[in-house]
């Protein structure tokens, strides 16, 4: 590859975020995110399509048909007037909007099986979003442009093997998660965590990975990455339809084919079914929404799938509706459960209480780990991760308090490479270490009322340094003379100014 052509891809990031200016300031960034996205998306579909028909044109001197034949075998199918350089050339056209949604359409059509769906939520004509017509076909012409940029190559002759897409598609994620405030943490897992999660859950190849409340897939996608290779299978569901989206097109941009990705409530409908049954998973990894009101406790006599057996969580806080639905589609003996929740999880009584003692006397919880604050999106309260395990080898819980070593930062905080390490190797060692990490037994947390909270296992008191009280009294005593003077002063001056 020669230098002109090397991939640099801080600078296709940057070239794709840029693109956002057509948009910020006049559409909300949780909608605009959809515009970029799929436009990216349909970028990279575009660069694909046309470099590989170039090079079979090449390769077999232009006999149209067995190029038809060979293009017919690729990934995925693009019709002619929805490539993007076609759509570029329509840019003047004063049905822009339209034209695009067209193409989009097209696109779906021709790839049912893996893409059915994908941009039905998203509307390059809506006047709400993007404005009246003249305007529109503004910001819509302005925004081709910004993607005909050639630096934005994303020809896989130019890209070679590089995951170039599916890293500027995460870096947009994370970036429009943090403009987004508070909907950022609806689809978006910073990456810090994801990794812990990946790292503590450690999938192995063949293994089945779930996320019942997957967002954009990034966590889904970090969990699978770490087995290395592609035997795996990866399943997700996801409420909100535009979010669902931007998974379908996140496993499809990271190469996962086999990704079975579900749009619907997964508590008061779970689509991942399997002979009138729940599906079952060896990893079950999720972010749900914190303390999620009107969850669904009113369909719980209805659930035929009996998820709440051992009590129903408050209709304001569905926690551990969430944690239920995890465990329960955990594989019996051997499966893996990390969900990242609220501090209240741990400690709050009534049903939550009940819930919690029960999955405690089933010894299916493994470690409690307590997390920084303002690690994630729209929140600063720190939060848990819960892992359970159905393989447990004996009765005890590890406690690990990681809330005081992150990396600070202006708008958000994040978890640094060696926090990371230094939690994963404690919780693989299930070690004590003094402030940081307690293995507690059945009978410590009953003892505890099977409160989970940390500080009742992790112990980080700092013992305050002794203090003299007689220098302290004499520092005090040498200020108030020091003050006693400067008045003195202050009234001489008064009096002179005659004041």
């Amino acid at each position: 590859m020669s230098n002109e052509t090397k991939i640099n891809q801080a600078e296709i990031n940057a070239i794709a975020w840029k693109a956002c200016d057509t948009f910020r300031g006049v559409v909300d960034p949780a909608e605009y995110k959809n515009y970029i996205l799929v436009m990216l998306f349909v970028k990279y579909l575009s660069d694909v399509w046309q470099d590989h028909y170039e090079q079979y044109e090449k390769e077999l001197k232009g006999d149209k048909e067995l190029i038809k034949r060979k293009m017919s075998r690729e990934r995925f199918f693009m019709p002619e007037h929805s490539l993007f350089e076609n759509l570029y050339k329509e840019r003047d056209s004063s049905n822009l909007g339209e034209i695009i949604n067209t193409a989009l359409d097209d696109i779906e059509e021709h790839n049912k099986a893996k893409l059915e769906g994908v941009f039905r939520n998203i509307d390059f004509n809506s006047e709400s979003n993007l404005g009246q017509t003249k305007d529109r076909n503004k910001r819509l012409k302005n925004l081709l442009e910004d993607f005909n940029d050639p630096k934005l190559n994303l020809r896989p002759s130019r890209i070679g093997n590089h995951d170039v897409i599916g890293s500027t598609y995460e870096y947009l994620i994370g970036r429009f998660a943090s403009d987004s405030g508070k909907k950022g943490g609806e689809f978006y897992t910073p990456q810090g965590v994801a990794e812990l999660l990946a790292e503590v859950l450690e999938a192995k190849p063949g293994d089945r990975i779930s996320d019942p409340a997957c967002g954009s897939g990034s966590l889904l996608i970090r969990v699978a990455s770490h087995i290395g290779g592609k035997n795996f299978s990866v399943y997700g569901q996801e409420s909100n339809g535009s979010t669902w989206a931007l998974c379908m097109m996140n496993m499809f941009l990271h190469s996962i084919d086999n990704a079975r990705i579900e749009w619907g409530d997964t508590i008061r409908n779970p689509k991942l079914i399997e002979d009138d049954a729940l599906m079952k998973f060896d990893v079950v990894v999720a972010n749900p929404p914190f303390s999620l009101d009107k969850w669904g406790a009113d369909d719980v006599a209805k659930d035929k799938h009996n998820r709440f057996f051992r009590g129903v969580p408050p209709k304001s806080k569905g926690d551990y509706a969430f944690i239920t639905h995890m465990v329960e589609t955990a594989v019996e003996g051997k499966g893996r459960v990390g969900v990242i929740v609220p501090h209240g999880v741990l400690f709050r009584g009534s049903s939550e209480g009940k819930i919690r003692q029960k999955f405690i006397e089933e010894n299916l919880l493994d470690a409690v780990i307590g997390l920084p604050s303002n690690l994630f999106f729209g929140t600063g309260i720190p939060a848990a991760i819960l892992i359970f395990n159905k393989g447990k080898k004996d009765k005890n819980v590890l406690f690990i308090d990681a809330s005081r070593e992150f990396e600070e930062g202006k708008n958000q905080n994040k978890l640094r490479d060696q926090d990371i390490e230094k939690i994963v190797k404690t919780f693989k060692s299930r070690e004590s270490i003094d402030k940081y990490s307690y293995l507690a037994s059945f009978d410590e947390i009953k003892e505890n009322d099977f409160n989970l909270n940390i500080p009742r296992y992790v112990d980080t008191f700092e013992e305050e340094e002794e203090i003299d009280l007689k220098t302290v009294q004499k520092e005090i005593d040498k200020l108030e003379g020091e003050l006693s003077e400067v008045r003195k002063k202050m009234g001489g001056y008064l009096k002179e100014l005659g004041l």
